[in-house]
C-alpha cells in the first residue's frame, strides 16, 4: 500500500466533489481512486466519506484526517521542489579528492574558475596520492591516475598523466646534454624520496635503465626538486603538469623526450545515480571540458 497515493487520492475527492474528477485529475481509472480511498479507511480503522451516487462527502473522521493529509502533501511538494530547484541551479557543497601534484597544479586552478561562475557552490579539494572511498569518506568526485578498478563508478577520462625530462639552461652548459638514457648515470639526477626500486620510474626505450637511484639532491616534494632543477642542481624528472610554466617560460629545457615513462590514465570518477545531481555534473561538465 502506497500511503501517500492513497492519501493523494482522497484529498482529490474532497476537492473534487467526486471519484471520477478526482481520476481525472490524477490521471487513474475510478475504480483505482476507489481502492485507495478503501485502503487507507482499512488502515485507518474509520470511514472518511459518505457515499452518494452524486457526490461524496466528509465524515467527522475524514474532515479531521483531509486537514492533515492535505498538509502533509504540501510538505511532500515542498520537499521535492527544494531537491527541484537544487538540481537545477548548483548549489551546496562538493567535495572532491584527487593526487597531490595533479591537484595542486590543474585540478586547483580550474576550480577557482568554476567557482567564479557558480556563486552558491563551495568546494573542498583534499590533496592525497592515497585512494579515497567515495561512500565511506563522504566525496563527491575523485581525480584517479593509472588503472581504475571500482566498477560501480562512472569513469570520465581526462588528459593523460605525462612525465618529463628537463633541466635549466645554466646546468646544460655546465655539464653537457645527454643524448641516450645511457648518459644519466653520468649526470646529477634529482630524485624523489618515495621512489623506491619497485616504484621508481622505468625509461620508456630502456627499461634496464631506471632512473638513477644515486643523487646528491632527494626530496619527498616535486615542488622542492623543480625549484633545484631551475636553479641548476641537475636532471629532474616529474609529471609536465608541475613543469609546464617553467618549461613555456624557458627556465627548463625538455630532453631525452622519446625515453620518458609512457603516460598514465587520468579519469574523474563519481558515484552512480539515476538522476546526477547539477552541482556535481556542472563541476563534472566544467572540467572535462578544459582537461578532456
Amino acid at each position: 500500500m502506497d500511503k501517500l497515493r492513497c492519501m493523494e487520492a482522497f484529498v482529490a475527492v474532497v476537492e473534487t466533489g467526486n471519484f471520477s474528477a478526482a481520476a481525472d485529475k490524477l490521471d487513474v481509472s475510478s475504480v483505482m481512486v476507489g481502492k485507495h480511498i478503501r485502503q487507507l479507511e482499512e488502515l485507518l480503522g474509520a470511514r472518511l466519506l459518505q457515499r452518494s451516487t452524486r457526490r461524496q462527502s466528509l465524515t467527522e473522521a475524514g474532515a479531521a484526517f483531509y486537514e492533515s493529509a492535505r498538509t502533509v502533501l504540501e510538505q511532500v511538494r515542498v520537499a521535492e521542489h527544494s531537491i527541484e530547484t537544487m538540481q537545477a541551479t548548483p548549489r551546496g557543497l562538493l567535495r572532491v579528492s584527487a593526487p597531490v601534484t595533479l591537484g595542486a597544479c590543474a585540478i586547483a586552478p580550474l576550480i577557482s574558475g568554476y567557482l567564479r561562475q557558480h556563486a552558491e557552490v563551495k568546494v573542498e579539494l583534499m590533496l592525497s596520492n592515497t585512494r579515497v572511498d567515495l561512500i565511506e569518506e563522504g566525496f563527491d568526485m575523485a581525480i584517479r591516475i593509472g588503472a581504475l578498478a571500482d566498477s560501480e563508478l562512472v569513469a570520465r577520462p581526462l588528459r593523460p598523466y605525462r612525465m618529463i625530462i628537463c633541466a635549466a639552461p645554466a646546468y646544460l652548459e655546465r655539464a653537457g646534454v645527454p643524448r641516450t638514457s645511457a648518459d644519466l648515470p653520468n649526470h646529477q639526477c634529482l630524485a624523489h624520496l618515495v621512489w623506491n626500486g619497485r616504484t621508481a620510474w622505468q625509461l620508456e626505450d630502456k627499461p634496464e635503465y631506471a632512473w638513477p637511484a644515486e643523487t646528491r639532491f632527494a626530496s619527498n616534494d616535486g615542488q622542492a626538486l623543480r625549484a633545484a632543477a631551475v636553479n641548476g642542481a641537475g636532471l629532474i624528472l616529474q609529471p609536465e603538469v608541475l613543469l609546464a610554466d617553467d618549461l613555456a617560460a624557458g627556465r627548463l629545457v625538455p630532453l631525452l623526450q622519446s625515453h620518458v615513462p609512457a603516460a598514465r590514465p587520468v579519469n574523474l570518477v563519481y558515484l552512480r545515480d539515476r538522476r546526477p545531481r547539477r552541482k556535481l555534473m556542472s563541476l563534472v561538465e566544467y572540467l572535462l571540458e578544459r582537461m578532456g
